[in-house]
């Protein structure tokens, strides 16, 4: 693997306070992360949410939005892959894909059960469960 041991962060930036706190909001109360560190206030706030195996770095200061570029998603890996959609449904945001279950082609085939969500941004979410 060389050098590289994993992923450290994935940074969102959020325009302004509101969405902000609407984002970490999201990713703490309904998905669950914890806090590691957070730092600053209002448009200098940022904080950075524990997923277990890497972190969400999240900023209040993006100029302007940004559009989903070559970053296709981000897929968290779950234990409850329904009850986080349940959960996000609730809260008002959009699933794209229902739980389902899937058999990755691969030798050894890899089974999962997966479902998408839109976030607060506009960033696609995979939860993911190996089976």
């Amino acid at each position: 693997m060389g050098n590289v041991k994993g992923v450290h962060h994935i940074a969102i930036k959020c325009c302004g306070v509101k969405e902000f706190e609407k984002t970490v909001s999201f990713y703490k109360d309904i998905i669950g992360l914890s806090v590691a560190r957070a730092w600053g206030e209002g448009e200098n706030a940022g904080i950075m949410l524990d997923t277990g195996a890497g972190l969400f770095e999240i900023f209040a200061n993006a100029d302007e939005k940004l559009p989903m570029g070559a970053f296709r998603h981000v897929a968290l890996d779950v234990e409850d892959v329904d009850g986080l959609v349940e959960a996000v449904r609730a809260a008002g945001y959009k699933i794209t894909m229902e739980p389902t279950d899937i058999v990755i082609g691969s030798k050894p085939p890899y089974p999962a059960r997966i479902a998408f969500c839109i976030g607060p941004v506009g960033e696609e979410i995979e939860f993911f469960h190996v089976k």
